[in-house]
């Protein structure tokens, strides 16, 4: 160290290299993000398939089979999708943006505007003509077309990126042992069933953690779908799908949407709003002490603040990917840590130890 300081022009040459050698590692992971990204998705699809193909692998039938059956499946689901919900969601949503310019001037015209106080009246009257205003503006219609533009690109790109995915997925599912046995033998051979032991459970908490997430906002979707139609409420395709993607969220998700599927009702009706209100409420109370037992019963458990903030955290640096990615991470670390970093610590009595 001390020949460095005796040396500054080898120092700062050093340095330099060393600057310049993180800048570009750092613009090479920046240029090669998307792939990585693409990379991870397929790790953490396999990692949730897996739990799937292991059930049929019970049941006797070989694992390329299996694997081929999960997909057909998946396959059909996709199809089902296009052919019956695509259709009458793309409508809606057409349907949705042209009824908003009305339902916000026949706002002081409902019975439910007309039994508020005269202070809210004119606060809600307030809040109205300023939404009106800024959808009625010219620079607010610019913006919807580049948005317009913008998700067509979009969804060309995802369509090209799904077959990425999709391919690494079948590739990480196929070979995920053997991939699980090369990374046990990277650790010294002492530590390997440890490892093994430690890996398994990660990695059976993380499959089971994100099926039983989609799923359970998957019988969400359903449930709103059923409501919305039980109750007679228009956009039923529309909000089941919002419902879906918001009740990714771990333990908010649901309330959230509870707040904005009764706020959409109300344009309806206010005795609408209140039935899908208090139904919705009920269902909420089935998922979380009947449906997610059940359905996650294999996940780690994870503390309620921990899971908001992984739930931002995840929002910000991956979107809804972020967000569903975001708990079995949370749910690894966690492990790690109660598994291997707290009992290494219970097991220094003395300073020295």
């Amino acid at each position: 160290m001390q020949a460095l300081f005796q040396r500054p022009l080898v120092s700062g040459f050093l340095a330099t290299v060393g600057v310049l050698g993180a800048l570009l590692l750092g613009t090479a992971l920046t240029s090669i993000g998307t792939i990585l990204l693409y990379i991870v998705l397929a790790m953490f699809l396999a990692l949730g398939l897996d739990p799937i193909v292991r059930m049929l692998e019970r049941k006797r039938i070989k694992r390329p089979m299996a694997i081929l059956i999960v997909f057909g499946c998946f396959a059909v689901l996709f199809v089902l999708f296009l052919v019956f919900v695509l259709p009458p969601l793309l409508a809606q949503i057409g349907q949705f943006i042209k009824t908003i310019p009305e339902a916000l001037d026949k706002v002081d015209q409902t019975p439910w505007f007309a039994g508020l106080p005269p202070d809210m009246q004119a606060a809600i009257v307030g809040v109205v003509e300023g939404l009106a205003d800024w959808i009625a503006s010219p620079s607010t219609h610019a913006a919807i077309g580049v948005g317009i533009v913008a998700a067509g690109v979009g969804f060309v790109a995802a369509i090209s990126a799904s077959f990425i995915v999709v391919a690494l997925t079948l590739y990480f599912l196929a070979s995920l042992d053997a991939i699980k046995r090369a990374f046990y033998q990277l650790a010294p051979a002492h530590s390997r069933p440890k490892l093994e032991e430690l890996t398994e459970r990660i990695t059976a908490s993380v499959g089971s953690a994100l099926l039983g997430s989609v799923t359970l906002s998957a019988l969400n979707a359903g449930a709103v779908f059923v409501l919305h139609l039980v109750i007679g409420l228009p956009f039923a395709a529309l909000m089941a799908v919002i419902a879906f993607v918001i009740t990714l969220i771990p333990l908010f998700g649901s309330v959230i949407f509870l707040v904005l599927g009764t706020g959409v009702a109300l344009f309806s009706s206010p005795t609408q709003a209140l039935i899908f209100a208090i139904a919705y409420l009920v269902y909420i109370q089935i998922e979380s002490y009947v449906l997610s037992p059940r359905i996650m019963n294999r996940a780690v458990s994870i503390p309620a603040a921990l899971v908001l903030i992984a739930a931002m955290v995840g929002g910000a640096l991956g979107g809804v990917i972020g967000v569903l990615v975001a708990l079995p991470v949370t749910a690894s670390i966690l492990l790690i840590i109660r598994e291997i970093v707290v009992p290494r610590q219970d097991l220094k009595i003395t300073p020295e130890g």
